[in-house]
C-alpha cells in the first residue's frame, strides 16, 4: 500500500497545525463559528445532532493493520468505542469532543492518516473496487490512479471551493464494483483500440463518465470520453473541473452538482466545452508521465504469495463437514487471480447491529486477521463490510472461526440482511427520520438464514433523507426516510441497481409509517416468492413484472381512505422535487 514520503508528512502536518490553532482561536473567541465552518469541514469536522462528528479520510478504502489499531485506539479513548464505515469509504466517530479533534487528527497524522477533504466544497475521499488489485477480472489495478489522483488533488488551491463537492470512483475490472456511474466523475480502466487517439491499440487508458450522484435528483452518469489516454488524466481532469468551477450554480445549494449541468447542457455540449478548455493544457506540466505512473503503481506490488495449487483439500473438506461454514464461505469467499488464494467479505451486518458500525474491540479482531492472513492490510467496502484480499484457501476455516468469536461472520453477504444504512436521524443532523431502527426491524423480520438463501440475492438500501448516503437510490429495495407534519415517513423504492447495469429506482407512491416499512417490505418480496422463475434474482423479476405488482401488494389490506391516500401522495411527490 502507499506509504507516505515527506511532501506528504508536511501536508497532513501543516494541516493538523492549522486546525489545532483554528479551534483554539474559535475557542477563545477570535474566530467566529461561520468562519470556522469551512476551514473545519475540510478536515472533515461536522456539527451534527447531538454535537461534533469527525469523519476520517480512508482513501480507496485500503487500510493497514497498524492504521485500523489506531482507530481503535482512537475510539476508546476519544469516542464510545466504536466508530462507523461509510459508504464512501470513510471512518466517523459521532460522539468525540469538540476540543479534541486536534489530538486526534494528530494520532492520525502518526499513521500516515488525515481527515482532509473528507467534507466540503471541494474533491472529495476518491473509492475504488473492493477488490482491486486481486479480481479475476481485472484489466488493470485501479489504485495508482486512485492514489496519483488523491495526491494532485489534496489541497488542490484551484478546486478547494468548487460549487459543490465532487466525488471520484474509479473501476479496473470488468464488472463496476466501484458504482462509478453513480459519481460525479467516473473512470473505468479500458484498452485502447485502433483509432482511440492513444500510442496504439493495447494502451490502457480510462473512458470517462460524468453527470452520476443521488440526492433529492438522481442521475446516473453519461458515457462523455470513450477512451482518455492514461498521460492526460490530470489535465483533462482539471479542464473539466474548470468548466464545472466557472458555470456550476452557486446560488441554489440544491442545483450545484456537476450533475446538474450536465443535465442542463447536454453531455455532448458538456464535453465540447470541457475540450475546448482542455485545449490550452492538454501537454502542460501535469501531464502523466510513465516515471511518475510508475513510481506510484510501484507501492502496490503484488505481495509475496506463495506458490499454491487450486482448490484446497482441507478447504473442501472443511465445506463439506460443517454445513455452517459452507454456508458462510458461499456468501462471503470470492474468486482470486491467484492461484490458492481467496478474498474474503467480513460482514459488519450481525444481527441486532447498526449496519456499518464497528467496535474497537471488532477493529483490533480485524486488525489480527490482516496480520495472520493477509498481508495486513484490509479493504472497506461501500456495502459497509470489510474485506481481507488475500488469504490462503487452506487458512479460510481458521479466518472464519476467528472472525466468528467477533461477531463478523454473519453469512449474509449480498443477502437481504446485509443492508446498507445510513447513521439516520439518530445522530445526523440532515435527516428527517432514523435509519437504524428501520434496519434492526427489517433484520428480526428476515432473521431466518435459510430463507435468506433461498431469497438469494436482493439489496436493500436505507437513507434517512434525501442526501442518500445511504444509496437508496441504486438498492433493490431502498427505503427513504421524510417528514411529514413533523413525523417520521418512509418513502418505498423499487428496482435499482448496480454494476455494469446500472439503474435509479423508482418510488411506488405514498409513504409509509415506521412501523409499517417492514411489513410492506414483506409484500414486495411475497410477489418475487410466487413469480419468479427458477433462479431469477428478485431485480430480474422485477424488470419482468414492472413495478405495478409490487405496488399492488404493497399497499393491498392498507386502511387509508382516498382522501388521506391522495394527500400522501402529494406530499412525498412535493418532497421529492
Amino acid at each position: 500500500m502507499y506509504r507516505y514520503d515527506n511532501i506528504d508528512r508536511r501536508i497532513v502536518d501543516a494541516r493538523v497545525a492549522q486546525h489545532r490553532g483554528q479551534i483554539a482561536r474559535n475557542l477563545a473567541g477570535t474566530l467566529a463559528d461561520e468562519e470556522l465552518r469551512p476551514v473545519r469541514l475540510q478536515n472533515g469536522l461536522y456539527i451534527e445532532r447531538h454535537g461534533p462528528m469527525l469523519r476520517i479520510a480512508i482513501p480507496y478504502g485500503l487500510l493497514s493493520s497498524t492504521q485500523l489499531r489506531k482507530l481503535a485506539d482512537i475510539s476508546r479513548r476519544y469516542d464510545r468505542g466504536y466508530g462507523h464505515f461509510t459508504t464512501r469509504l470513510n471512518m466517523q466517530l459521532n460522539w468525540p469532543k469538540f476540543e479534541e479533534t486536534p489530538a486526534i487528527l494528530d494520532e492520525l497524522a502518526s499513521v500516515e492518516m488525515h481527515a482532509i477533504q473528507s467534507s466540503g466544497a471541494c474533491i472529495r475521499n476518491i473509492t475504488a473496487d473492493k477488490f482491486a488489485g486481486v479480481a479475476p477480472d481485472e484489466l488493470a489495478d485501479p489504485r495508482p490512479y486512485c492514489e496519483i489522483l488523491r495526491q494532485w488533488s489534496t489541497l488542490h488551491p484551484e478546486f478547494a471551493f468548487l460549487p459543490r463537492k465532487f466525488k471520484i470512483a474509479v473501476n479496473g475490472a470488468a464488472e463496476d464494483r466501484a458504482m462509478i456511474r453513480m459519481y460525479d466523475l467516473g473512470l473505468q480502466l479500458t484498452r485502447a483500440g485502433s483509432g482511440d487517439g492513444g500510442d496504439g491499440a493495447g494502451e490502457i487508458g480510462l473512458r470517462v463518465f460524468v453527470g452520476g450522484g443521488m440526492g433529492r435528483t438522481p442521475f446516473v452518469g453519461q458515457l462523455m470520453r470513450d477512451f482518455l489516454p492514461r498521460r492526460h488524466l490530470l489535465t483533462y481532469l482539471e479542464a473539466l473541473l474548470r468548466v464545472y468551477n466557472r458555470y456550476g450554480r452557486r446560488d441554489n445549494l440544491y442545483k450545484a452538482r456537476i450533475k446538474i449541468l450536465v443535465n442542463a447542457l447536454g453531455v455532448e455540449e458538456f464535453a465540447r466545452q470541457v475540450e475546448e478548455e482542455w485545449a490550452f493544457s492538454r501537454d502542460g506540466p501535469a501531464t502523466l508521465t510513465d516515471r511518475e505512473f510508475d513510481r506510484v503503481a510501484a507501492y502496490f506490488a503484488p505481495p509475496p504469495y506463495q506458490s499454491l495449487p487450486a482448490g484446497d483439500p482441507a478447504f473442501a473438506s472443511a465445506v463439506a463437514q460443517d454445513k455452517t461454514f459452507a454456508a458462510w464461505a458461499e456468501r462471503s469467499v470470492h474468486a482470486h487471480r491467484v492461484s490458492g488464494y481467496a478474498a474474503v467479505t467480513l460482514s459488519l451486518k450481525a444481527p441486532g447491529k447498526a449496519p456499518g458500525d464497528v467496535t474497537a474491540g471488532q477493529m483490533e479482531a480485524l486488525a489480527e486477521l490482516a496480520e495472520r492472513y493477509s498481508f495486513g492490510e484490509l479493504r472497506l467496502t461501500h456495502e459497509q463490510n470489510v474485506v481481507l484480499a488475500d488469504v490462503r484457501q487452506g487458512d479460510l476455516f481458521a479466518v472464519w472461526q476467528k472472525a466468528r468469536a467477533h461477531g463478523l461472520a454473519t453469512a449474509n453477504v449480498g443477502l437481504l440482511s446485509d443492508m446498507i444504512c445510513c447513521p439516520g436521524g439518530d445522530l445526523c443532523g440532515l435527516a428527517y427520520a432514523r435509519s437504524v431502527p428501520v434496519a434492526l426491524a427489517v433484520q428480526e423480520r428476515f432473521g431466518d438464514p435459510d430463507d435468506l438463501r433461498d431469497l438469494g440475492e436482493i439489496s436493500l438500501n436505507i437513507s434517512g433523507c434525501v442526501n442518500s448516503c445511504g444509496h437508496h437510490h441504486v438498492g433493490n429495495i431502498g427505503v427513504i426516510g421524510i417528514d411529514k407534519n413533523d413525523e417520521e415517513w418512509y418513502q418505498i423504492v423499487v428496482g435499482g441497481r448496480q454494476g455494469n447495469a446500472t439503474a435509479i429506482g423508482k418510488v411506488i407512491g405514498p409513504s409509509f409509517a415506521a412501523e409499517e416499512v417492514p411489513e410492506v417490505i414483506d409484500a414486495l418480496i411475497a410477489v418475487y416468492r410466487e413469480r419468479r422463475n427458477g433462479g431469477e434474482r428478485f431485480i430480474d423479476t422485477f424488470e419482468r413484472l414492472g413495478i405495478e405488482a409490487f405496488r399492488e401488494r404493497a399497499y393491498a389490506g392498507r386502511e387509508r381512505g382516498k382522501t388521506a391516500s391522495e394527500q400522501g401522495a402529494a406530499h412525498d411527490q412535493d418532497h421529492q422535487e
